[in-house]
């Protein structure tokens, strides 16, 4: 309940520093450069996916876009689990699939929380003075353990970064004021992850059903 109040002394001690105007310019750019990542990785998913699968990626995405909308709304996957299952069925899902896909792909695939998280980690580390940008050696094993923690990360508001402060601390060297602007910045987008999120589960459920398809097939046969 207090987190707000030590963000706002965070910013606080920033502008009696006279930082704070470089530092919240700079989260504009960030934010619209996770925005804009979020929206290439979903392009590369359905575009490809729709090409494999022999489907209009403009409509299978186009289906999605109620998710999309209803994700930045709610800011949770598993709140937003009514809409993505009433989407995954438009994009002709079995509803078998549909109702064991989309669940727990909302609480195991975080793609675009994951995406954000990387973005702003880069971001806080060039804005803290303290803190130098880590080598492409040191961002591997970080995203690559960040991808197991977001398994376990709760689908809810916040969620994914709050089960990230320990690798931020860590394996990155995050003191309190980077934490601080860490979870500023990645709540101030948490609904863009979000929708990122829900609308990618729609792709996963695609190759669920084309695979449960071909097992059919296979059992039909034998």
């Amino acid at each position: 309940p207090a987190l707000p109040f030590y963000i706002a002394g965070v910013f606080a001690e920033m502008a009696v520093a006279g930082t704070v105007a470089d530092t919240l310019s700079t989260f504009g750019v960030v934010l619209l450069a996770a925005v804009a990542m979020h929206w290439l990785w979903l392009a590369f998913l359905y575009i490809t996916s729709g090409v494999l699968l022999k489907r209009n990626p403009v409509e299978l995405i186009r289906n999605m876009l109620p998710a999309y909308f209803t994700a930045i709304g709610t800011m949770s996957s598993a709140a937003t689990i009514p809409v993505s299952l009433r989407a995954s069925k438009s994009n002709k899902v079995k509803e078998e699939v549909a109702n064991f896909t989309v669940p727990l792909c909302a609480t195991i695939h975080l793609s675009g929380s994951t995406i954000t998280i990387v973005t702003c980690t880069m971001a806080v580390m060039l804005l803290s003075p303290t803190m130098a940008l880590p080598s492409l050696a040191e961002m591997l094993p970080f995203i690559f353990m960040l991808g197991i923690v977001m398994i376990a990360a709760p689908g809810a508001p916040g969620g994914a970064v709050m089960s990230a402060l320990g690798l931020l601390s860590t394996m990155l060297g995050f003191d309190e004021s980077a934490v601080a602007l860490m979870i500023a910045l990645y709540l101030a987008q948490d609904s863009f992850g979000t929708a990122c999120n829900v609308t990618g589960d729609g792709v996963i459920a695609l190759w669920v059903d084309r695979f449960s398809e071909r097992d059919l097939k296979l059992h039909g046969n034998s």
